[in-house]
């Protein structure tokens, strides 16, 4: 791993308290564009070996017990020269061990305290244990999901713990940290995973209130239209089918070789979208996925391969733009957004940080907490 950092947030450090997935993205995005990272684990969880974890490239790992009095004196001193900290617990359980906002403050007024919660840091339910699922589904953004007459379909975990939850409490340090340049003082961030996901749904809250969305599965962008939705292919494979304006259509339609056939339904009668849709999917398993890639190859139809997540780092166009790179014997995306002319990013894994001098624990002090097995 590189001594200097490189990127616009050169010279940012952070520390982040080990959680799951979206404390780790939420380092992840600061460390991509050049933030020094530290993640604080358990003691018992330090290795020498590199962490493989895509989310903890580019970061450095200590272990310590903050449930010890001498740990939590040691991660003061690491807070005094940080500009943010990453804490991913359950409400008042950051206070319960002296880290919470107001202790660190204590030491360091320019700290921004990010802290990432599924529910928030108040309410009824913020006590309460929880996963993406039932944030997303209080939000009501998973009742939105899925196909008409089916149940709501999570999206795996993207929408509440990565979207709504680490991605936005990035957002909210950089924010923070901006503030900071014109008020000298930090802020606490209360990121809860409820309200990014529901404000990642924005677009449809008013929708729905204008009466221009209704039932989930039958509207023209969650596979209610015919010209919005997956089809499958004659050898089991998939094509994302996506020509919503009329002149894509007909690129559709040409290519497909269904231009003025008088027997197709009108695209434009709602009422004709089942057996629009049923055509399409008779026509698009006469031919295998990769046939139909050359059918549509370079065209303005709007339709793509459904890729697994192997053949994604393989394909021309995101070998083109270098989208996966391979960093220690894992393929991964790469940062994003991409900044043009920036430094490239430290994408290595994680490895333990021996040195903490220049976080403002002498090599006599670090040595006294490993010997009493308050620091790994």
């Amino acid at each position: 791993m590189s001594e200097g950092r490189q990127g616009p947030l050169a010279g940012v450090r952070v520390l982040e308290l080990a959680g799951l997935a979206p404390g780790p993205f939420a380092g992840m995005m600061l460390a991509d564009h050049g933030a020094e990272v530290l993640r604080i684990d358990r003691v018992a969880a330090v290795s020498a070996v590199p962490r493989s974890d895509v989310m903890d490239r580019g970061k450095r790992t200590i272990g310590l017990d903050l449930k010890a009095p001498e740990g939590v004196a040691a991660f003061k001193e690491l807070a005094r020269g940080a500009d943010a900290v990453i804490e991913v617990f359950r409400p008042g359980v950051a206070e319960r061990l002296g880290i919470g906002p107001a202790d660190l403050h204590a030491v360091n007024e320019r700290l921004v305290y990010g802290r990432m919660t599924g529910w928030g840091q108040d309410g009824p339910l913020a006590a309460t244990a929880g996963h993406d699922i039932d944030y997303i589904a209080i939000a009501g953004v998973l009742s939105q999901l899925g196909r008409a007459g089916q149940p709501p379909t999570p999206p795996v975990n993207i929408l509440g713990d990565f979207a709504g939850g680490g991605l936005m409490l990035a957002y909210g340090i950089l924010l923070a940290l901006v503030e900071r340049q014109r008020t000298g003082l930090g802020r606490v961030i209360d990121a809860a995973m409820v309200d990014g996901a529901a404000l990642l749904f924005a677009m449809f809250y008013n929708a729905a209130q204008s009466g221009g969305w209704g039932p989930r599965g039958t509207n023209l962008l969650d596979t209610g239209a015919p010209m919005y939705d997956t089809y499958e292919t004659a050898d089991g494979g998939h094509l994302a089918v996506g020509p919503l304006e009329p002149k894509f259509w007909d690129e559709l339609l040409t290519r497909m070789g269904l231009a003025g056939d008088p027997g197709l339904p009108d695209r434009g009668d709602r009422a004709q979208w089942p057996a629009l849709k049923a055509r399409l999917a008779e026509e698009f398993r006469k031919r295998t996925r990769a046939e139909w890639e050359a059918v549509f190859d370079g065209s303005d139809a709007c339709v793509a391969p459904v890729l697994s997540m192997a053949e994604a780092a393989r394909h021309p166009h995101n070998v083109a733009r270098g989208s996966f790179t391979e960093v220690g014997g894992v393929v991964q995306p790469v940062p994003a957004p991409r900044l043009l002319g920036a430094p490239e990013p430290d994408l290595s894994p994680a490895t333990r940080l021996e040195d903490l001098s220049s976080w403002g624990i002498p090599a006599e002090t670090a040595a006294k907490l490993r010997a009493q097995g308050v620091l790994a």
